[in-house]
């Protein structure tokens, strides 16, 4: 099967940027035990597909990417290896290897720095696919800033993945269940990651992870009397600390911040990103709800009086800061007063960027057990009314935009990003085509079209 003693290898990566990092990791070990990378899938010795199982969709888009790559295996290269790793492998080892033997073998969140030698030892063997499970039951690994890896992101912008895990008892998510417990990587790990990666040119460091604000505190948890008491960064490390250590790092580059959790927001984080140039005027935190019934069917540590406060503390406390935020409609229990309340407070809130999603009823969660099940056409509709008024917003949000000097990124000719827009999830800065990649530009808004905007 090798040509020329090198073995070949196809990676399919789906799901969310903290499951792209692991296929990274994956590619820089392949590449360090010397195999060639082909981004076809017919020429691959050894296909790896990397999966997602957070929700029901992405669960059903491994499970047809899976069986296609069995499909296609048998016209295309018969004798072509099949590993399934990622979410779908870790949440359903003990059922996987059954349903699917067409498999050759399954690997989990802690074997992605040993795939090589995985790939090495179903070569040698050369046996007939029977599913063989190598997933352990809970994960406890986390990267490193010498990790090996190769980024698939563009040269300009990249994902640093600060810890790995959750804590939170959130009633509706698996994720916990399938990525272990919260597990932070030391600040100076992140910060000679963040300079190895800003000395190659990189111009947008993403932090990543279930919860950037919980960085730090899995050491030192105890000592807070509870989820909502003040983050006193002097017990250890902390997100405010590490985004002051970040900023520090010369050149000239932006710092974003994702995945936040409302429970750990602090006044020294708000005034850390207010006083750090380089940290971008953008939140990503999810709030899921604002009634007080729905946040407490939930479990999200949070009650609407305080998302209320903290969005008022933030806006005041941060300039010009752009907030983004999901919500989920039709959880178990939801009456038509609280997703009027939700509709109400998007209204009030105004936030930049905000999408809604349907409730998904995952097995192995508490919500599953829930009564009073909200019916999938009662769901739909309440998307379809939730979207409807993100969308009207945008429109007004957007005309205001018009006459706007920006500052933005260019990711690709004519196409640039501003504070406002992350990578994948956010709008697009229409931009003049001479513009250089990956460099950073000065542009007007002119014009503005569904939610991309138009400058020159």
């Amino acid at each position: 099967m090798p040509v020329d003693g090198k073995t070949t290898v196809g990676l399919i990566s789906l799901g969310c940027a903290k499951n792209l990092i692991d296929s990274e990791i994956m590619i820089g070990h392949l590449q360090q035990a010397g195999m060639m990378m082909t981004p076809e899938p017919e020429l691959a010795d050894v296909l790896i597909i990397n999966t997602c199982s957070f929700i029901d969709q992405a669960k059903k888009e491994s499970v047809d990417t899976i069986l296609g790559a069995v499909d296609d295996r048998q016209v295309a290269r018969p004798r072509q290896k099949i590993i399934v790793a990622g979410c779908l492998s870790q949440r359903f080892s003990q059922e996987l290897p059954g349903l699917m033997p067409e498999v050759d073998a399954f690997i989990g969140l802690d074997q992605i720095t040993s795939v090589a030698p995985v790939i090495q030892g179903l070569i040698a063997k050369d046996e007939a696919p029977h599913g063989e499970n190598l997933v352990t039951a809970t994960p406890k690994y986390i990267p490193d800033y010498d990790t090996p890896r190769f980024r698939l992101t563009p040269r300009h912008s990249a994902y640093i993945k600060i810890a790995e895990g959750c804590n939170h008892p959130c009633s509706f998510c698996i994720i916990p269940k399938i990525r272990g417990r919260h597990r932070s990587r030391t600040l100076e790990s992140v910060v000679r990651e963040a300079e190895d990666l800003v000395r190659s040119g990189v111009k947008e460091l993403n932090l990543i992870s279930q919860d950037t604000t919980y960085f730090g505190m899995d050491r030192w948890e105890e000592a807070r009397p509870n989820p909502r008491s003040p983050v006193d960064s002097s017990k250890g490390d902390s997100l405010a600390s590490l985004l002051r250590a970040l900023n520090a790092i010369e050149g000239d580059f932006w710092i974003r911040l994702l995945y936040t959790h409302p429970a750990h927001w602090s006044d020294e984080l708000i005034e850390t990103i207010a006083g750090c140039e380089k940290v971008a005027r953008y939140v990503d935190m999810p709030l899921q709800h604002i009634s007080d019934r729905m946040l407490d069917k939930m479990r999200r540590e949070t009650d609407g009086a305080y998302i209320r406060d903290l969005v008022r503390r933030m806006r005041a406390g941060i300039p010009d800061l752009a907030v983004r935020t999901t919500f989920i409609v039709g959880f178990p229990g939801e009456t038509d007063a609280d997703f009027d309340e939700l509709l109400g407070f998007l209204d009030e809130a105004q936030f930049e960027r905000a999408s809604v999603f349907t409730y998904s009823r995952e097995e192995g969660t508490r919500a599953a057990k829930l009564e009073g099940q909200v019916h999938h056409m009662t769901r739909k509709r309440r998307w379809n009314a939730a979207m409807r008024r993100l969308e009207q917003l945008a429109e007004v949000r957007n005309q205001n935009q018009v006459g706007r000097r920006l500052k933005v990124l260019v990711d690709a000719p004519g196409q640039a990003r501003g504070e406002m827009d992350a990578p994948e999830v956010d709008g697009t800065i229409f931009v003049p085509a001479e513009l250089p990649v990956g460099q950073f530009a000065e542009v007007t808004v002119r014009d503005w079209r569904g939610y991309d905007l138009v400058a020159e």
